[in-house]
């Protein structure tokens, strides 16, 4: 008879024996109890729940499960309850007897397996049956990852539900998917083992206090809200969450969900919602706010490549490798930071930007909700000669701020030139107490602020929620997948393009600002920088553009250098096809062209592969297979990963009638009649060269006259290094291309550079000089490396 004792002994204690009469047992079941969610937030809400609940006329039992046996599992998770802790409202003598009564009342059972849920439902009954309690409710909260819902919702559902007339309740922690498909995917196995009533799933930042209270706040001020609430007041809304921490340690995960999935897509689409939504006429049905909530998501006008700016802190590149193991050649596009421009079709806001900004590694730990209202007012009077507190020229804004800060505190803040808010007194009460601090450009006495009357957990306040069954504050099936809807396209557009490389903290300056400019965002900051002498002034993070060697040239750190020649070869492809309905390529082979490879292979999914001919500018006399073959390394990080035609596919014949590079096979001649076949004027598209430490070029190395002044097209080359044998294309076929690229990469290359931007222009020393299209233009890409060094 524990419970019902301890239920007594909770009455006595508070005087409500005579006026409480028992309501029914609640069983919760924390799954993954001692994971570090429920160590840090859970228990402790799930202890504020019974603090409130305790006197009110249920009893509980409190389950803890998870993977381990119950040595280990008790042990962590009784380490935790005990340092539970209670408001500052609470007495410590209250306190005292409720922490042991909760402590008394929980419970461990491994839950690894379907029989590990038969035993827990027969201990629910068993107790149940001795203390003669008759059961309200089972809730349980799935604190695991999103893989194990399905095989945890079928043992739920097979063997471990109430008895009828109770209720379920199951919680689930996002992410609630990777995209529209997988949500939905999860969405389905739900669907075959609980009903729509009985899934909450839960998003923390709903249950901020600051977030929580903007429906209230709504209504209670809807008589000087109404008329300003819409297009014609509103110049604009911004929702922000800025974190100064990396991704460090969790880069797993973000390599899969990056930040727009982490928290744009659910957190702060959210609090859009609850901004802009038309407010119900009945405030207390949940399923009228839903409705609200999903009438303004299918509102949302589509977003395109325009709508978003991305950034990835430069640090994260090399946390990736290091955690995930990755090679040094690897890549990635995964944005940590993203500001979006949202913009919903209806007559209230038509035309309104909202923007949507969140990162990691900025300078401040923040997260507030801006809602700034168009300047229509001029003011004659000098602001010293104005009365005390008549601010009707001062910027007009209304603030949700949500946490840390400069202020520290969750607040509302209501500029004095629009109105006094009313609140409800017993959970907010008006700051009176403002310290100097300036919030947006004005001092604190500039606003009317307000706070809560106590702090509270977002998880506490979202578990009551969660016990009443209020789903207001929850992610239904419709509108979880509405967003997805929304921000899937996007998603698929930013997964293929670079997002600007920013150094992280105060150092970024004015990178990540940006601007709304024809219907979508840019980056507005410009980073001075000077390089040898060059008196343009360019953007740090975007690639430099001058000359060299009285050609063109740009230069950027090794990744983003890539990715733009990525682009321009993109570029050339999509002319040359449109022109002539075809692309020819030639491509140089070493080591330096690998992660150019990769990036086409990875990111540029709209390449014209199939219209594309790839042709090889030399190649090492050995086999398609040794490792020191160019075309063996095209295959492996190009060829096998996109869909060139094989008849498109141009290997230079170096293996032919079972010898290497035989003068007798005449492989030269037939890698040239190859080419005059099939490309118009022998003049390829674009050809890729690279610059050796000893100035050649393709496999024409220095005192090579045949293939630097020569008029043969494809000629056997001897390199000083091995494997000594070469076939090349000579410099008199390169320089009729329409486009040369020289890509230049690394600190190992810096002596060249030098050396060659002082030296004498001498082909038969130096080979590179040699490069010099009859027609065409030369570019050189050369990373800040090789450089600057």
């Amino acid at each position: 008879m524990l419970l019902k004792a301890l239920l007594i002994m909770l009455l006595l204690e508070t005087n409500f024996v005579d006026c409480k009469e028992h309501k029914g047992h609640i069983s919760v079941i924390l799954v993954g109890a001692t994971g570090d969610l429920a160590k840090k937030y859970l228990w402790q809400g799930l202890f504020h729940l019974y603090l409130n609940e305790a006197d009110r006329g249920h009893s509980f039992i409190f389950y803890g499960g998870a993977l381990s046996p119950p040595e280990k599992g008790e042990s962590i998770m009784f380490d935790v309850l005990k340092s539970l802790s209670c408001p500052v409202d609470v007495t410590p003598d209250r306190c005292a007897l409720l922490k042991d009564q909760f402590l008394r009342l929980s419970r461990y059972r491994q839950l690894k397996v379907a029989e590990n849920y038969t035993a827990l439902n027969q201990d629910i009954q068993n107790t149940m049956s001795e203390e003669g309690l008759h059961e309200a409710g089972r809730l349980f909260y799935l604190s695991v990852p999103p893989f194990t819902y399905t095989d945890i919702a079928r043992n739920i559902n097979a063997t471990c539900r109430p008895l009828p007339g109770a209720w379920l309740r199951v919680v689930l922690e996002k992410p609630f998917g990777h995209d529209y498909a997988s949500a939905q995917q999860l969405a389905s196995d739900l669907q075959m083992f609980f009903k729509e009533e009985e899934i909450y799933r839960i998003d923390h930042y709903l249950g901020k206090q600051t977030v929580a209270q903007i429906l209230p706040f709504r209504r209670q001020n809807r008589r000087h809200l109404d008329p300003i609430w819409n297009r014609d007041y509103v110049e604009r809304v911004e929702i922000v969450l800025k974190e100064t921490v990396d991704a460090k340690a969790r880069t797993s995960f973000y390599e899969e969900y990056g930040v727009i999935r982490d928290v744009i897509q659910n957190h702060l689409t959210e609090i859009l919602t609850s901004l802009s939504m038309e407010l119900p006429l009945n405030y207390s049905k949940s399923y009228d706010v839903l409705k609200a909530k999903l009438e303004v998501m299918n509102s949302l006008l589509s977003l395109d490549h325009r709508s978003a700016v991305v950034g990835q802190y430069q640090n994260y590149l090399t946390q990736v490798r290091e955690e995930l193991e990755k090679k040094s050649d690897f890549f990635t596009n995964t944005q940590t930071f993203a500001g979006v421009l949202v913009q919903i079709d209806n007559t209230r806001w038509e035309g309104v930007p909202f923007i949507l900004t969140s990162g990691k590694a900025l300078d401040e730990r923040t997260a507030y909700v801006r809602v700034l209202f168009k300047d229509n007012s001029f003011c004659l009077q000098k602001e010293v000669n104005r009365e005390t507190g008549k601010t009707s020229c001062k910027r007009k804004q209304i603030i949700f701020h949500i946490g840390h800060g400069d202020l520290g505190f969750p607040a509302i803040l209501v500029s004095r030139g629009l109105f006094k808010p009313k609140f409800s007194s017993s959970q907010w009460q008006e700051a009176t107490e403002l310290t100097s601090l300036h919030l947006f450009g004005q001092p604190l006495t500039d606003y009317y602020v307000y706070r809560p009357v106590q702090e509270m957990d977002a998880y506490s306040l979202l578990i009551s929620n969660i016990f009443y069954g209020k789903k207001e504050t929850f992610v239904t099936t419709k509108n979880l997948l509405s967003s997805w809807k929304f921000w899937t396209p996007l998603l698929e557009i930013l997964d293929r393009e670079s997002p600007r490389v920013y150094l992280g903290g105060t150092e970024n300056d004015q990178l990540l600002d940006f601007v709304i400019e024809s219907g979508g965002l840019q980056f507005a900051a410009v980073e001075p920088l000077e390089i040898m002498g060059m008196e343009q002034k360019t953007n740090s993070f975007a690639s430099i553009h001058s000359t060299f060697l009285g050609n063109s040239m740009v230069s950027n750190w090794a990744e983003q250098l890539i990715e733009k020649l990525a682009r321009d070869i993109q570029l050339a492809a999509e002319s040359a096809v449109q022109h002539s309905g075809v692309f020819h390529l030639a491509l140089s082979g070493g080591s330096t062209p690998l992660a150019l490879f990769q990036r086409l292979s990875k990111h540029h999914h709209g390449f014209p592969w199939k219209r594309t001919h790839l042709w090889l500018v030399d190649e090492r006399c050995v086999p398609f297979t040794e490792p020191d073959s160019n075309f063996g390394n095209i295959e492996k990080y190009l060829l096998q990963h996109v869909r060139v035609p094989y008849i498109n596919i141009h290997p230079m014949p170096v293996d032919r009638n079972q010898r290497i590079c035989s003068e007798e096979d005449l492989g030269t001649e037939v890698y040239a009649k190859e080419i005059s076949s099939h490309v118009s004027n022998s003049s390829f598209d674009m050809v890729l060269l690279g610059l050796g430490n000893d100035g050649h070029t393709a496999s024409i190395f220095p005192g090579a006259q045949d293939g630097i002044e020569g008029h043969k097209f494809v000629l056997f080359t001897e390199s000083p290094g091995k494997p000594h044998r070469r076939m090349s294309l000579s410099l008199s076929l390169i320089n009729k291309a329409r486009e040369i690229a020289v890509l230049v990469l690394g600190k190992g290359k810096h002596d060249i550079i030098t050396l060659i931007s002082r030296a004498e222009r001498s082909p038969i020393k130096w080979p590179i000089f040699g490069v010099n299209p009859t027609f065409g233009k030369l570019v050189w890409y050369i990373d800040y490396d090789a450089l600057l060094k």
